[in-house]
């Protein structure tokens, strides 16, 4: 592997950070449920970590706040536009697969 700077490592995580919110941006048609059941996370989960690392900072920021940085606009907003009801199947396979805490 290329040895890279902590800062060139830092700076190439963000832009492919960057790159991944504005791609999930351009797909509203992908539901948070698909995200789940394919990936284990979701745009939630995204804002919520944004949100951790925030605060890791001493930088206070509230849930709807870091859903907006990563949903681009107000999360009822992007409900609104884009959230549809999940289907009996999306539902059986959160319930299967979604994390245990």
């Amino acid at each position: 592997m290329t040895d890279l700077s902590k800062e060139q490592r830092a700076e190439f995580e963000a832009a492919a950070f960057r790159r991944l919110v504005e791609h999930l941006r351009e797909r509203g048609d992908v539901q948070n449920i698909d995200l789940m059941n394919l990936a284990g996370f979701c745009r939630n989960c995204l804002s919520n970590w944004y949100r951790d690392a925030a605060e890791a900072s001493g930088i206070s920021m509230t849930k709807d706040e870091s859903r907006e940085i990563i949903y681009g606009m107000p999360y009822e907003e992007w409900r609104a536009r884009h959230q549809k009801d999940a289907t009996a199947e999306q539902q059986v396979a959160f319930e299967r697969n979604r994390p245990k805490e």
